[in-house]
């Protein structure tokens, strides 16, 4: 059964390719060569484009590629009340390789007012047409995570649990100010989650004083405040990912230690899963989506490198998903976006568009 609306079988996860048009204006506005207007009018032409590119590629849902952003996460945070960004000392570090040196930290009051970002989707929502926009933004997780209490004021949040139900207010505000901006398909992308599932990661997040299950039923707290009382025709969507720049990654393993907390417990629409290789682990954890609306959307194809997927290989594997989950609770994505950050990963827009055209083709033939 087809479904007319988000997520769709055939569905996106969110940034493509940056074109070299976008990287040139962006090193000129860094140099000080041009100024914002001229930036921004790049810029718009490009998403134009980007847009007009995934209906020719038969989706029928359309993002802006993330093109007006250097991160997937920083450039949200950065426009929040009461967050800076900085430099920092090291770039966080992926399998063999770093990203930049970028950073954030809480130093006021949490807050959620006129972020740039709004007017962003507004223009997408402009010239999608007939296709549903989607934004995409980090997760509250994310926020909290990477830098832990050493990033938050202990002046303004000597106590954390304030500190997190500002932060689940602040994203309450966020889900409002878009739908009021027309959005009705938001997606946050987390990575906390799929660090939740790997060994090696829980394991640094015990070295620093963390509890890897306290961490995870407060982020789940969190994100079912957030979305508390949204609109009925509001469909959020959760991207759990466990890393993606310049085709590395950061941690490994399957969903099942936090499938029954986080499947079974957080009242998301749609869960956005990574299962392009061997380090995602089985279908098994499905088992704990709720029967009904909630949809598992899984990401068969890689955004990791070019080599296009056989398209009988991906349908037998949405047949061993289906022996966990309905069949119609399941829908078809590439595992990740293409271009976490601007750097891109390591594939051809040629094959960019020949994959997302491969999980339109599955979709059609399998739904």
């Amino acid at each position: 059964m087809q479904r007319t609306t988000p997520p769709f079988r055939a569905d996106v996860v969110g940034s493509f390719l940056r074109p070299a048009a976008i990287k040139q204006v962006r090193k000129q506005f860094q140099a000080g060569e041009i100024d914002a207007g001229q930036l921004r009018a790049v810029e718009d032409k490009e998403i134009r484009r980007v847009v007009e590119l995934q209906r020719e590629a038969g989706l029928a849902v359309v993002t802006d590629g993330e093109f007006r952003r250097a991160w997937w996460h920083f450039d949200f945070f950065e426009g929040l009340d009461g967050v800076e960004g900085y430099d920092a000392v090291q770039g966080i570090q992926f399998n063999g390789v770093q990203t930049k040196a970028r950073s954030i930290k809480v130093t006021g009051k949490l807050g959620f007012s006129d972020h740039p970002m709004l007017e962003d989707f507004r223009f997408l929502k402009s010239i999608s047409g007939s296709a549903t926009p989607k934004m995409t933004i980090p997760s509250p997780s994310v926020m909290h995570f990477r830098g832990g209490r050493d990033a938050i004021s202990k002046e303004i949040y000597p106590d954390l649990k304030a500190y997190f139900d500002d932060l689940a207010q602040v994203y309450r505000d966020a889900i409002k100010a878009f739908y009021d901006a027309g959005c009705r398909y938001l997606q946050l992308d987390d990575t906390v989650w799929a660090y939740l599932c790997s060994e090696d990661q829980k394991q640094q997040i015990r070295e620093r004083g963390d509890s890897p299950e306290e961490l995870a039923r407060t982020y789940a707290d969190v994100l079912n405040k957030a979305i508390a009382g949204k609109p009925d025709d509001l469909v959020i969507g959760l991207h759990v990912c466990r890393g993606n720049f310049r085709s590395t990654w950061i941690s490994e393993g399957g969903y099942e230690p936090v499938a029954e907390i986080l499947f079974g417990g957080v009242n998301i629409d749609a869960f956005f899963l990574e299962y392009d290789n061997e380090r995602s682990g089985g279908f098994e954890p499905l088992r704990f989506i709720k029967p009904g609306h909630q949809q598992a959307v899984l990401g068969l194809i890689t955004t990791k490198s070019g080599q296009l997927e056989l398209a009988k290989t991906v349908e037998n594997r949405l047949t061993e998903a289906a022996e966990f989950l309905d069949i119609n609770q399941i829908c078809l994505s590439p595992q990740c976006g293409f271009a976490s950050t601007e750097e891109g990963n390591s594939l051809t827009e040629e094959q960019q568009w020949a994959k997302l055209k491969l999980v339109v083709d599955i979709a059609a033939r399998v739904w």
